[in-house]
């Protein structure tokens, strides 16, 4: 995957803009960071993981996830987005977008799946 990836599957959701965090392309939900590009180019910062979530993840996949020290007491897990496939990708993108996103945009979303 790419970040172009990620960003052509979530603006694809109400309330998804394109927007910079930290310097690097990111998307964001009513202001509030969804998703950022690290400053490799390869890495995706993907917040509202919880820690215990993200261990499993790294221990299951550490190809795909992992994080640092700076993240280590943040519910967040870094994606290498060469490794990853959409189907690792997406539900925890579409969770962070629902807590993000206004419960109108989410109910009206919903009515349409």
């Amino acid at each position: 995957m790419t970040f172009d990836d990620i960003r052509t599957l979530a603006l694809t959701w109400p309330e998804v803009e394109d927007g910079t965090s930290y310097g690097t392309p990111a998307l964001k939900v009513r202001k509030k960071l969804l998703v950022r590009l690290r400053e490799d180019g390869d890495s995706l910062v993907m917040p509202g993981v919880p820690p215990d979530e993200r261990d499993m993840l790294v221990e299951r996949q550490p190809s795909v996830f992992y994080f640092t020290d700076h993240y280590r007491d943040y519910p967040t897990v870094l994606i290498r987005l060469s490794k990853a496939r959409r189907a690792s990708v997406e539900p925890l993108l579409r969770r962070h977008w629902r807590t993000l996103a206004s419960n109108k945009a989410v109910k009206e979303y919903d009515a349409t799946m």
